[in-house]
Formats: structure tokens, sequence, C-alpha cells
């Protein structure tokens, strides 16, 4: 072969590659850069009261769900822990807390014996679509119902609403749900996570939903517990995950879900003496480690 042809030929080669390995260099920057995460929402709770720039408490005259705890705003039933208070959280962690205030009488004149505590960012921070996850612990007992879930605005369920992570006082298991017209109240989204006896709920956990324009993906420490698709929902009534929702932390007491569990109706619907005695001796708290949103970019 003639020795500038073999010449030119193995220059084209060698470019060839340096060319072939820029461009797949090149795609993988891009995928990255794609796939990237922004963090648009996040509280660990490091100061020593809450961010009410990021959240609103809530302050209830009324109930839903045949509940028996009026939501106030108070450091007994809505505080930041820190030391060895906090129990593992290392900047601080949020508590609700319920408390028993036999008597306690709200703004519009109705009888509790019972305040907790219900903070949101409506208004403040608001997104769609996205990772929605926190860090949470929770203390046993028949009849507690704390919840981590995402409201649409305007009226119920047409808006949409994610249950990201409901906790009816059996230690060994959480749940997740969606409700939207035609599929609320007893829905047909829901499911259970069962967790093993030596890492049940009163332990640390992140809780999560993967939010796109066709699903929503729950995950519990990053395995996925349960999936709910467009065309899922759309077998039932309309797809409500189109539009902007707030974050929610909560402790109920008592009411449908419970009572649908445990059967009980005395001393109070939904939650029996023990559970009361609990709440008596300020045993019974949700923590919260922190709390984020991500989107792509």
């Amino acid at each position: 072969m003639n020795f500038k042809l073999y010449k030119y030929l193995y220059i084209l080669l060698v470019t060839g590659g340096v060319i072939l390995f820029i461009n797949c260099s090149s795609l993988k920057k891009a995928d990255e850069v794609y796939s990237k995460e922004k963090v648009v929402f996040f509280d660990d709770f490091t100061a020593n009261k809450l961010d009410r720039s990021k959240w609103n408490v809530e302050v209830t005259g009324m109930n839903v769900n045949n509940e028996l705890q009026a939501y106030v705003d108070s450091d007994a039933t809505i505080f930041i822990a820190h030391g060895a208070a906090a129990e593992g959280a290392g900047n601080g962690a949020l508590v609700l807390q319920p408390r028993c205030s036999p008597g306690f009488k709200t703004k519009d004149g109705k009888n509790f014996e019972f305040i907790s505590g219900r903070i949101n960012t409506k208004d403040k921070f608001e997104f769609m679509y996205g990772t929605a996850e926190a860090r949470i612990k929770m203390t046993p007992g028949s009849g507690l119902w704390p919840a981590w879930w995402l409201l649409g605005n305007g009226t119920w369920p047409e808006t949409g609403e994610i249950d990201v992570m409901e906790f009816i006082g059996e230690k060994d298991w959480a749940s997740a749900a969606v409700h939207g017209p035609g599929y609320s109240g007893e829905t047909p989204f829901v499911n259970r996570k069962y967790f093993d006896s030596a890492n049940d709920v009163t332990h640390w956990h992140t809780y999560a939903v993967d939010w796109t324009p066709d699903s929503l993906l729950f995950k519990y420490d990053n395995t996925i517990m349960f999936r709910v698709s467009r065309l899922m929902v759309e077998h039932y009534g309309k797809w409500s995950f189109d539009n902007k929702k707030f974050l929610i932390l909560d402790y109920a007491l008592g009411g449908a879900y419970p009572i649908k569990l445990n059967g009980v109706k005395d001393p109070y619907y939904g939650m029996p003496s023990s559970t009361v005695d609990l709440i008596k001796n300020n045993r019974s708290k949700m923590m919260i480690d922190w709390i984020k949103v991500t989107q792509k970019e």
C-alpha cells in the first residue's frame, strides 16, 4: 500500500475515534444535565421555632371525618426538638404532639377534649410535578392518625389529594392513598407498606411520592410501594393531578379511618382508653427530621 495513503487512513481512523469519544462524552453530559434535580423546597427544622415564612399553622373550629381534635396554634402541639430530644435528627426535628385538653372551646363555640397540630404551605409554597419526601418517625397507639400529604386549592375532592403517608397506630405498617372526583373517601387507590419488626414505624423512614403528568409513584425508603397511573384513575373519574398542590403535616385523632380498623366507639369514636392514657402521658407524637421537594431542571 502507498505509504501516504496508509498514513491518511490511519489519521482518519484516529481522528474518527476522537470524534466518537467526544460525541459520547457530550451525550453523557447532556443526559446528566437533563436528569439533574433542583431543590425547590427544604426545611430541616434547625431553628427554635417553626419557620412561619414557609409554614402556616391551621386553627380549626370544626373537624372532618368525625375526628376528635381541635387544631390550635400552640407550642404545646407544634414545636422543634434539638439534641437528644430530636432522637437522631441531627439538626433538629419538628414535633407534632396531641394533648388532652378537657373542655377546650374553639372560637366558634365547639367543645373538644383534645388539641393537636396541623401545618401547611398554602400560598407560601405550591408546586406541580416533582418528588416530595419527608423523613419521619412515629409512636404507636390505636386510633392515632398522623399524616403527610399534598392538597390542591379549591373544592375537595375536585382538585385532588395525595396522601404520601398515613399512620393509624399499628406500628408494622403505613399507607398511601389518592383521592379525587369519583374516587374519594372509600378510594380504590390505597396501599399499605409492611415493615420488618426490627424496623417498624417507630424508626426513621423516608416517605416520598414521585409525581409526573401521568403517574404517582409512592416510595418508602426509596423502594416503590405503590403506583397510580392516569389510566387507572380515569377508569373512575377525572385525573386531578395537573394542578399545583401544597404540603400538609398533621396529627389527627380517632375518626373514620381508625374506627374501620379498631371498631372502637368508647370512650371515643375510633380511639380506646389505652391511647387516651398515652396522650395524657405525652407519649404520642410524630417527628419530622426534614421535608424536601425536588424537580427536574
